[in-house]
């Protein structure tokens, strides 16, 4: 009897130790866990917490430049504008005078109000010809007008301090740039990549860099469209596609835009006008290059002849409202003997001949430099 008694106690004590490994380690376990992830969770919220106050966002964590204190949305802007200034191959000083500017009238915040209609990073006003509301609180947009306003102004790079930023803004308060130059130097130190860029030729020389005894005479008319018996619409059976496999993509894409129509200020997918779809194309061919004839005047480097020009180069002519020094039309060059642009309303997007734009081209820009990473030719150099 104490045998059975002995072997029954052992079984339910056996029993007793088997309940507490499955009912009660496992619950203390869960407890433990529990405890711990409310730990991980405090202390995970006391890190966001602290990441707030340090400024953590889009741009980053707040940051000392120069001897003034920058949040990461206030990074993220000057950032983007001073890569704006690189991808158009700008000099720094571009740069710097940009900064100062949204620095004074924006605090670099891409704010949506501002004086009478002003807006955005550069208070630019749509009422005065900046763009529409949400052109200029886009802050590619608004850098890239900026600069186009910047660089047509005579001289601009020596200027003293202050005095392009208020030729570009107007602002009744002229002298509050120049003091922020300093900083905004630093700034664009912080995020500038790659050498120094020359400045871009001044306003009146973009004839001179073509060689006039391979055509580029300077005209005020249209294209004098030469149809012969090519259609506008259709590529010849005998053409053939660049080989250059960072030119090629950009003349595809303006070749699968023939027939489509012209409507002034339009950058595709539907409409075209002559400088939107330059830039669409060369957006295909992942290039970034400026938005509009004025500008993308200096993007690029410049072939100084018709004679040495490639595919994907873009050609330049007065056009109907522009001069050889400031041209209003631009087109692609595509190979063969021909060129892309968006003509006009009646014709929309057209294949033309090289021939029928010799007699009037005024300057050519080269936007993917060849293998050698070298201009095209002495004469070609910025």
């Amino acid at each position: 009897m104490r045998s059975n008694e002995t072997r029954a106690g052992t079984l339910v004590a056996g029993i007793g130790v088997v309940g507490y490994l499955l009912l009660v380690v496992p619950a203390l376990l869960v407890g433990t866990a529990l405890v711990a992830g409310q730990s991980g969770a405090i202390a995970a919220t006391a890190e966001c917490s602290s990441a707030q106050q340090l400024g953590y966002g889009s741009g980053g964590v707040t940051q000392q430049i120069a001897d003034e204190t920058f949040t990461g949305e206030q990074l993220t802007n000057a950032q983007t504008i001073v890569t704006t200034a690189v991808r158009r191959s700008l000099p720094k000083r571009a740069a710097v005078l940009a900064l100062a500017t949204a620095m004074v009238e924006s605090g670099l915040v891409n704010v949506n109000y501002g004086d009478r209609d002003s807006l955005g990073l550069f208070q630019q006003r749509p009422s005065q010809g900046w763009g529409t509301p949400a052109q200029v609180l886009d802050p590619v947009y608004a850098a890239n007008k900026f600069f186009d306003v910047l660089l047509a102004l005579p001289g601009w790079p020596s200027m003293p301090p202050g005095t392009a930023e208020q030729a570009v803004q107007r602002s009744g308060y002229p002298d509050r740039y120049a003091p922020r130059e300093p900083t905004a130097a630093a700034l664009t130190d912080r995020f500038w990549q790659g050498p120094d860029n020359p400045a871009p030729p001044p306003p009146g020389t973009a004839a001179v860099s073509v060689d006039f005894a391979h055509g580029g005479c300077p005209d005020r008319g249209g294209g004098n469209l030469d149809t012969g018996d090519l259609d506008l619409k259709k590529l010849p059976e005998n053409f053939t596609l660049p080989a250059d496999p960072q030119v090629r993509p950009a003349v595809v894409y303006a070749l699968a835009q023939l027939g489509k129509p012209y409507v002034w200020g339009a950058a595709g997918p539907e409409s075209f006008d002559c400088s939107g779809l330059m830039q669409a194309a060369w957006a295909a061919a992942q290039v970034a290059i400026s938005r509009t004839t004025y500008s993308q005047v200096h993007d690029g480097v410049a072939v100084g002849s018709l004679a040495q020009v490639e595919p994907g180069d873009l050609l330049f002519i007065p056009g109907s409202d522009g001069t050889a020094a400031a041209p209003g039309h631009v087109g692609m060059y595509v190979g063969n003997g021909y060129v892309v642009d968006a003509y006009d309303t009646d014709h929309g997007v057209i294949l033309t001949t090289l021939e029928s734009w010799k007699p009037k081209v005024v300057a050519i820009r080269r936007i993917v430099v060849g293998g050698n990473g070298q201009p095209p030719g002495d004469d070609a150099r910025l």
